[in-house]
Order: C-alpha cells, then structure tokens, then sequence
C-alpha cells in the first residue's frame, strides 16, 4: 500500500510564490505539496471486481492476517477508508507483530485526520521491525507537517542509512533543505529521488525549485519541462514552467503556462499570481 506519499505542496507553493517575487526583482533590476492526501487515491485499485477476489481469498482463509492487509491496502487506495480500518483491526487481532499492518493503519488515520494515531501506529511498528524503512519515512512525514524538521530528517536519516530505495525519503528530506537554504545538498537528495522514481514529476519539481534559487535557469526549464511531460496534470509543474518563461522576458508563454496551472487548480496562488503579473494586473 506504501503510496507515494504526496506531502509537499503547500511550503513548495509558498517558496514557489517567494521565489516569484525574487524573480521580478532579477528581470527588471518548495513539504512541495501540502500534507494532506496520505495515500494516492486509485479507484482502479479497489474495484469491485477487485475486492470481490480478495474477499473470496480472505473467505478461504479466515485466519490469515496478510489477506486483510492486503485487502485493506485495496480499500485504502480506493478511499474506503472506513473498510480499509476494519481490515487492518482484523490483521492486528490475528497478528500483534505485524508491523505491515501498522504502518498501512498509520496511513489511514492521517488521511482520516488522526495524526497521534498514526503516530502511535508508526511507533509500534518500529518497537516491533527497528529496521521497518517505510514507518521512519511515514513517521517523518508526519513530523515534517507538524513543522518538526529536525525529527523529521532524523527519521529519514535513519531510512536512508537504511538503504532504503523508497524514493520518499530522499525527496522529502530535500524539501527540508530547501527551506533551509541548502539548495546543492538539497538538488543531490531530489536526484537520488529521480534515480529511484525517473518517472515522477514531484522530484524534478523540487529540483528545478533549488535551481532557480541558485539562479541556474537553464537546468530548472528542463526539470520543469520534463515534470510536465511526465504528468501534464500538475498545475505546479505548469507554474514553475511558467516562472522561467518570466524571468526570461517571454511573457506570452508565461501566461499561457499560468493560464493552465490555474485552470488545473484554480486556487493554486503561484499560478495566480503569476499571471497577475505578466498580465499587467
């Protein structure tokens, strides 16, 4: 169930928007996403077609905890949060130990808004597996919300020293020296995140970000413009594009790439912003 956890929009669009004003001074004279969807929401993953298979494995096995877990992950990617707890409930009666499970409850109960309980989720699952990668990258997320930054890059310290090759760690813990200024350790962590995911656009966001901050355009356009091919439905990927078109003087293009951020997501600030200025207004 380990989704990508998309949890780095609301400080990413805040240094996006800080970087924008920067770059109207340079022409005339990114937690990344915000903390809210703890699982990518994949109706695909839990149709009823889906469940239905799983229920009958679960049906044969009754006993067996790693069926609820899995059909848990189902309902939980599906948004069923509701049935997804239940199925995890039933894995932990069956099996204490089983620090899957409580890592997979963990993400529930943030999307559900119960963060001490997940927090209480990843803690058992780390007394039980020490070495449990996913839980620190969890538990550190949930840090890095609460704007506990140096808990949260101790725990992704910890999943990286681990080895792990979940592409979160080195991703989130970049976003976390960005906002600390340190913008070349921070482009080395988004491009081990790229080594491990090359086909997600949040990292090249992130890198491109820390680009601009050291005034590279050049490599930020083509991290921005690779994030938009990879998934030209990211109203931020548009927006950073956008905000090299305008640092370049190229105003016709950076209205039309804001333009479509904000068509995407007509609150996205940076992206209204953005085409206040370069229309004039």
């Amino acid at each position: 169930m380990h989704t990508r956890d998309r949890t780095f929009r609301a400080p990413r669009a805040l240094m996006l928007a800080a970087m924008s004003a920067i770059a109207l001074t340079l022409v005339s004279g990114c937690s990344t996403t915000s903390p809210v969807d703890a699982i990518s929401i994949d109706k695909t993953q839990g149709t009823t077609e889906n469940i239905s298979s799983l229920t009958e494995v679960i049906q044969r096995n009754p006993n067996d905890p790693e069926g609820y877990n899995v059909r848990g992950a189902a309902y939980g990617r599906s948004g069923q949060f509701r049935n997804a707890m239940d199925d995890f409930n039933r894995a932990l009666q069956l099996n204490p130990r089983f620090y899957q499970a409580y890592a997979n409850r963990a993400l529930i109960n943030r999307s559900m808004g119960n963060v001490a309980e997940a927090a209480n989720d990843y803690n058992r699952a780390l007394q039980i597996n020490p070495r449990y990668d996913v839980a620190y990258i969890g538990r550190g997320n949930l840090y890095r919300q609460a704007g506990r930054l140096d808990e949260a890059m101790n725990d992704y310290n910890r999943a990286i020293n681990l080895q792990t090759t979940d592409p979160r760690a080195y991703h989130n813990r970049g976003l976390i020296k960005q906002v600390r200024g340190q913008h070349p350790q921070a482009i080395e962590d988004f491009s081990a995140s790229i080594s491990l995911a090359p086909n997600s656009p949040e990292p090249y966001n992130g890198r491109g970000i820390s680009y601009v901050a050291l005034n590279d355009d050049d490599n930020a356009f083509a991290d921005f413009n690779r994030a938009v091919e990879l998934d030209q439905g990211v109203a931020e990927s548009w927006a950073n594009q956008a905000l090299i078109y305008e640092r370049r003087g190229d105003l016709k293009r950076a209205s039309k790439s804001y333009a479509r951020a904000a068509q995407l997501d007509p609150k996205y600030r940076p992206a209204l912003d953005g085409l206040a200025r370069v229309r004039g207004g």
